[in-house]
């Protein structure tokens, strides 16, 4: 496999970034949107409730800069072709999980966001407190906050598929995918 096999190496290392930030939002943000806030603090007390609530918003920042570079540099370079190429079956599921996963990634942060300002919480960023961009709005705050719950669930599935198809490729059929977006 040579270099034009490969997704460019800014995006790769994008790739990778955004498995780690989802790996550890992921997890959080259901954990949290299962127990609710008031039971959360039950389980685990007020200090390591507000910790995980900082940490979810902060990894959803960072979800939405990183998603932002993901879709400029995918812009910028060229999408190698598959060697050898996929099925039309393989090729239509690979593109609809991609192109789903990019958008539940780019949608889900802004949900949170509008969501968390909307019931009058911080937006935050580590400890510095984010413009919330939309006013105090209970009711549209409970919806938005549903809508996230679900889109959380939704992407726990595309993820499972593109781990799925990645194993596939990698175990089954030893075609060379992995090795596209593979940092080394």
């Amino acid at each position: 496999m040579n270099d034009s096999d490969r997704y460019a190496y800014p995006h790769r290392v994008l790739h990778w970034l955004v498995a780690v930030v989802l790996l550890f939002s992921l997890p959080t943000g259901l954990t949290l949107g299962f127990l609710g806030f008031e039971d959360a603090v039950e389980r685990f007390g007020n200090a390591l409730t507000n910790f995980l609530y900082t940490s979810h918003k902060t990894l959803g920042v960072m979800m939405l800069g990183l998603m932002i570079a993901r879709v400029v540099t995918r812009m910028m370079y060229v999408v190698p072709l598959h060697e050898p190429p996929l099925s039309p079956f393989q090729r239509v599921v690979s593109t609809s999980v991609h192109h789903l996963l990019y958008l539940a990634l780019l949608i889900q942060p802004i949900l949170g966001w509008l969501a968390t300002a909307s019931g009058d919480f911080p937006v935050e960023f580590f400890h510095w407190h984010l413009p919330g961009l939309i006013g105090e709005n209970t009711e549209l705050s409970e919806q938005l906050f549903m809508w996230h719950g679900w889109l959380g669930w939704t992407i726990l599935g595309l993820v499972t598929l593109h781990i799925a198809g990645a194993l596939f490729h990698w175990l089954y059929k030893h075609d060379g995918v992995m090795k596209r977006m593979s940092l080394f």
